[in-house]
């Protein structure tokens, strides 16, 4: 419900004047401090029933959690999510939710109703700005009670990425309808995917509380006091089969999946769709190009 005369509801005003960054960074510290193991078994149970957590797929009993970050981070048991098995199908990297998805017109990707945002902005890239037009776009919000490890939506290789510092505006349903151009305001590391069918793109997130990114081909982590945007390319490039973990939030976020122009075709996805890791959701076009090698 929004204030009377202002058009936006109440924690729209509340997060803008909070210091985000650095409250995010404070939430982080206290995610990681070690806390009396009754104390932190009951905050997980707490946040468990909150938000629907299922714990029966955690690989690790809460007993053996030393933090709640080590809670919010954790590994499902080996047979939690099954990877779709058709080599040319396209699967989602998360578990999460459906939020906009489409066709990348005049180089504008949809948000929500009524906004868009620029990719040019999204990727601070000319290049890949000019190659991505025309394209296909998915975003997956990751809630809560979600696994909040990254996977591959293709097999190949990481050979580059890139980190861009920004905001953290949270991203639930209240940041992406009333925060114009949120993806892009929000800081954000993008992991470019090289696949026999040419390269296809992975941008992560960040969001508030905590709001670090890690991934497993790098030391670098997102959220940094002073950090600066970086292009970095891999001295060994980074081999990744369909499904395999390329990193993790730290509570937060939103994947956004880019596809260049005829690269593949969507699979037939809804709005607020729930999806889980390894489930299709596109697939290679037949007439996309082939090549023998990353």
């Amino acid at each position: 419900m929004a204030i009377p005369g202002f058009g936006h509801p109440p924690a729209y005003y509340f997060m803008w004047i909070l210091p985000r960054n650095l409250f995010s960074r404070l939430c982080g510290i206290v995610a990681d401090a070690r806390i009396p193991r009754p104390l932190l078994t009951s905050l997980i149970k707490l946040f468990s029933w909150k938000f629907g957590v299922d714990l029966t797929e955690a690989a690790q009993p809460i007993s053996e959690f030393r933090t709640f970050n080590e809670f919010f981070t954790r590994h499902l048991l080996p047979d939690a999510r099954t990877v779709d098995p058709d080599p040319d199908v396209i699967v989602s990297p998360v578990d999460g939710f459906i939020g906009e998805f489409g066709t990348i017109k005049k180089g504008r990707l949809i948000q929500a109703k009524g906004l868009d945002y620029r990719l040019a902005d999204l990727l601070e890239d000319p290049e890949r700005t000019e190659q991505y037009d025309g394209g296909v776009f998915i975003t997956i919000y990751l809630a809560p009670h979600n696994y909040h490890r990254v996977h591959s939506m293709v097999e190949g290789e990481v050979q580059e990425f890139s980190y861009i510092t920004g905001d953290l505006w949270t991203v639930s349903p209240m940041g992406v309808h009333h925060v114009p151009g949120l993806f892009a305001r929000n800081e954000r590391l993008t992991t470019f995917l090289r696949t026999v069918k040419g390269e296809c793109v992975l941008v992560k997130v960040g969001a508030t509380v905590v709001g670090r990114i890690r991934v497993c081909y790098h030391d670098l982590v997102s959220n940094r006091s002073g950090a600066k945007n970086q292009q970095i390319v891999l001295k060994t490039p980074f081999q990744v089969n369909r499904g395999e973990e390329l990193g993790l939030f730290e509570l937060g976020s939103t994947v956004i999946c880019l596809f260049p122009k005829g690269q593949i075709e969507l699979g037939e996805l809804e709005a607020e769709q729930k999806v889980y890791l390894g489930q299709a959701v596109g697939r290679f076009c037949p007439d996309s190009k082939q090549r023998t090698e990353y």
